[in-house]
């Protein structure tokens, strides 16, 4: 029985105060009746009603003015903070760690580790905001590319060094590394690796 009431007493959701509750409601009601009258003069655009009263228009404008200025602040709402110098350079540490993990677990004895072409490697992942990936690959700003490639030099220099050992020998990044960035968030890192030469 303990077990099972432990499982339920997790942190319980805050219930909105009255105040909280009212004006979530005329937000919501202002935003649905906005939303029909903004389609019904839309579906008959040469013919809708136009009142009379110079009161009434008024009314009629100052509703239609509070419905722009909800959307105009819902939308607001909705826009992501510009983030600091340290959250990119963290999100940045962090991807990189991703990466440099993601293709050392992939560097394992191959018999062609030893030849001149080396083993091939190949590294897919997700990053969101492009800026992040610019600083990653030692750019100032978004990548205008869409595949580039670096010599290994620049590879370590921008997203970090990486290395593995097996059979008794050490296993390093050979040749070029290929970078593709299609620009819809996702990317790909190949190349070859195999002892030094």
């Amino acid at each position: 029985m303990a077990p099972a009431a432990a499982a339920t007493s997790g942190t319980k959701k805050r219930k909105p105060t009255k105040a909280e509750a009212e004006v979530a409601n005329k937000k919501q009601k202002l935003s649905e009746e906005g939303a029909v009258r903004v389609k019904a003069i839309l579906e008959d655009a040469s013919n809708f009603s136009i009142p009379q009263e110079e009161a009434s228009m008024r009314l009629e404008l100052l509703e239609l003015a509070r419905y722009a200025r909800s959307l105009e602040e819902d939308l607001a709402s909705l826009t992501p903070k510009p983030k600091s110098e340290n959250d990119l350079n963290g999100e940045v540490t962090k991807l990189s760690a991703a990466i440099l993990s993601g293709i050392k677990k992939q560097m394992t004895w191959k018999p062609t580790c030893k030849s001149a072409l080396g083993s091939k490697w190949a590294y897919d992942g997700v990053c969101n905001d492009a800026k992040v990936f610019g600083l990653l690959v030692g750019l100032d700003s978004p990548p205008t590319f869409k595949m580039k490639k670096y010599t290994t030099q620049e590879f370590y220099e921008s997203v970090g060094y990486v290395d593995a050992s097996a059979r008794y020998s050490n296993l390093y990044l050979r040749g070029t590394i290929t970078i593709r960035w299609p620009g819809d968030g996702t990317f790909k890192f190949s190349g070859s690796y195999g002892v030094s030469v």
